[in-house]
């Protein structure tokens, strides 16, 4: 029952409350369905970038033909100038606003991939303690003592650089990080 880490049993006891229940975080488990897909959501270690560049490029694209492009159409069969020309720039509008938003899904993904070993480096050796729900590495290294879920995210998440990626209303956002 030796860890990878250090190779001592000890090491796989809480330090805040004495508890053998303790797991590495990427088994960590809470109780089931949502609370299971809360505790893995707390403990993520980056943000999901998963193919989100291609669909908001589809729906920019819907957009664009669908509301400039059908705006264009409607003047040209009602001869009404103003809507060809307003259809056209809604239509290059949209269109602009999609490659900006694709270009910043690639930007946040290359930060992901880039800070990958970086945040696994602090994730790979904690543990997560589901006596008092907190989170520590055996040893106290790559860190000493104990965090909440969220510290830990926000330390994992800062560490590989991409922080600025925490979603708005993720408690990990405002997550104080203890004193180094």
């Amino acid at each position: 029952m030796a860890t990878e880490a250090t190779g001592s049993p000890v090491d796989l006891v809480c330090p805040g409350c004495g508890g053998q229940e303790t797991r590495p975080v990427d088994e960590a488990r809470s109780g089931k369905g949502t609370l299971r897909e809360n505790l893995n959501s707390r403990l993520e270690m980056a943000p999901d970038t998963s193919g989100d560049g291609c669909l908001h490029f589809i729906e920019g694209m819907a957009i664009s033909l669908l509301i400039g492009g059908g705006l264009a159409y409607t003047g040209k069969e009602q001869d009404k100038p103003l809507y060809i020309v307003g259809g056209l720039v809604l239509a290059v509008v949209a269109f602009a606003l999609t490659i900006m938003v694709v270009r910043g899904d690639s930007r946040d993904g290359a930060a992901a991939r880039a800070g990958e070993e970086r945040a696994e480096r602090v994730w790979r050796p904690a543990r997560y303690c589901y006596g008092c729900t907190t989170v520590f590495c055996p040893g106290g290294q790559p860190w000493p003592g104990q965090l909440t879920p969220e510290q830990f995210k926000k330390l994992v998440w800062t560490e590989g650089g991409y922080a600025d990626q925490l979603p708005a209303g993720d408690k990990a956002k405002d997550a104080v990080l203890p004193e180094a």
